[in-house]
């Protein structure tokens, strides 16, 4: 049984019920080694490194008196972990915070932080945010590749499509035109990709046929970023190479995974679809 087949006939997978009394248990880890092995790479040969930023909108808890606090939240799980968390389990775990009481805002991030980073087999870091903190919109720099003309035959992952010249380059391009879909529940998730490399130049409508042509493929999204990567690391070996994606939140909680080939950190830009 693969995977994806044993998380749909889990609980995750029927009818849930809904928990609003504090219970890490909800959490579902799946090992992140799994899409490594079907890469042919394992944590020793890894070619990237990176992070999952996690933004939650509908986080609340009560206080020692029953009064609800409401908070916004940036959770950062390193790409390095054991495990990924399966987003279902991820958001059941924050609802069960509703009719909970805490001491003080810093016990609530502890324990959050705490279980998150047990479940992830990784430390977590853990950031809360007040409702009425100004919040910034932007965008992904780059440039646009989605006006390009092309003709579409791919929807299911197709790295065949990517393509690179013998001239060097260093440019970034972003498309807002991913979609895969969730292997538990099938539902689809939308996102925008920031490409930055340096390395022979990347043929741009290739490149887009390519990201397109995950449109009907069944995924985590910390899994297609790393395939994506791991595509364009093989095809048109760049000497260098970063994949964001910043996917639509669903469920209150968005999912930005980030690869690279370089150590650096992404910043946690939110875009106006998101």
């Amino acid at each position: 049984m693969s995977e994806h087949e044993s998380v749909k006939q889990s609980p995750l997978g029927q009818g849930t019920r809904y928990v609003n009394r504090y219970d890490p248990s909800l959490l579902y880890p799946i090992a992140r080694d799994i899409n490594w092995q079907a890469q042919g790479v394992d944590r020793a040969t890894l070619p990237f490194r990176g992070v999952d930023i996690w933004n939650a909108y509908e986080l609340s808890w009560l206080d020692s008196r029953g009064k609800p606090v409401v908070r916004l939240a940036e959770f950062r799980i390193p790409a390095s972990s054991d495990h990924i968390i399966e987003s279902k389990s991820f958001k059941l775990y924050l609802n069960s915070y509703n009719l909970t009481r805490f001491g003080s805002e810093e016990e609530a991030r502890s324990h959050l932080q705490q279980d998150l980073s047990q479940a992830a087999g990784g430390q977590v870091s853990v950031r809360l945010i007040r409702p009425d903190a100004p919040a910034t919109i932007g965008q992904l720099e780059g440039v646009c590749i989605d006006d390009l003309e092309i003709d579409v035959e791919h929807y299911s992952p197709a790295p065949s499509l990517l393509k690179c010249s013998s001239e060097t380059v260093t440019e970034t391009l972003v498309t807002h035109l991913l979609k895969s879909n969730c292997p538990v529940t099938g539902q689809p998730d939308w996102g925008s990709v920031q490409i930055r490399y340096r390395g022979g130049k990347i043929d741009r409508k290739g490149l887009l046929a390519y990201i397109v042509s995950y449109r009907e493929h069944g995924d985590f999204h910390e899994q297609c970023v790393e395939n994506i990567f791991m595509d364009i690391w093989r095809h048109c070996r760049p000497q260098k190479l970063s994949v964001y994606a910043r996917y639509v939140r669903r469920g209150g909680l968005d999912i930005n995974p980030y690869r690279s080939s370089i150590q650096d950190e992404p910043v946690n830009t939110r875009l106006s679809r998101q």
